[in-house]
């Protein structure tokens, strides 16, 4: 019996010598299937990402283009402005000179220096309103030019 139990033994040491590298084969083989699987996982939730990361950067693009279309209309609304501004302060000017003009013109008028030779009955507030509007004096006829406008006119740009 001594003799049939190691041949038993010896078989049985041999069979389960090849369940065990079966078994090991089997497990290297889920291993590998997992492993495959796993980076076939990684690589479309790579993809994924990736695809979210360009529509995000087409989205940016097209918020920049109009953020710079936006831009671009007030910087020109801007420089309008400014240039419309350059124009009234030019005008303000102009008008401010004539008033004190005018203002020099009253004052004489009112101390008599204009009609000394004149009879003060003669002449009155009245008659220089009138003279104002027949024309005498006048200043509406007159256009009011300044640099910007009158370069304006010939074409240049300021």
């Amino acid at each position: 019996m001594d003799s049939i139990s190691s041949n038993t033994s010896g078989p049985q040491n041999s069979g389960s010598e090849i369940d065990l590298g079966q078994l090991m084969d089997q497990r290297k083989r889920k291993r590998m299937i997992s492993n495959r699987e796993s980076a076939r996982r990684s690589r479309l939730k790579k993809q994924t990402h990736l695809d979210g990361l360009m529509a995000q950067v087409a989205e940016l693009r097209k918020e920049n283009q109009q953020i710079l279309t936006g831009l671009n209309a007030a910087t020109q609304n801007y420089m309008s402005v400014e240039s419309d501004n350059a124009i009234l302060r030019a005008q303000m000017a102009e008008l401010s000179h004539r008033l004190k003009s005018l203002d020099e013109i009253v004052s004489l008028v009112t101390r008599g220096g204009l009609m000394a030779h004149a009879e003060p009955t003669t002449y009155g507030m009245a008659d220089l309103a009138a003279g104002f509007g027949n024309g005498y004096w006048n200043c509406s006829s007159q256009p009011i030019m300044t640099a910007a406008s009158a370069s304006a006119n010939h074409g240049f740009m300021f």
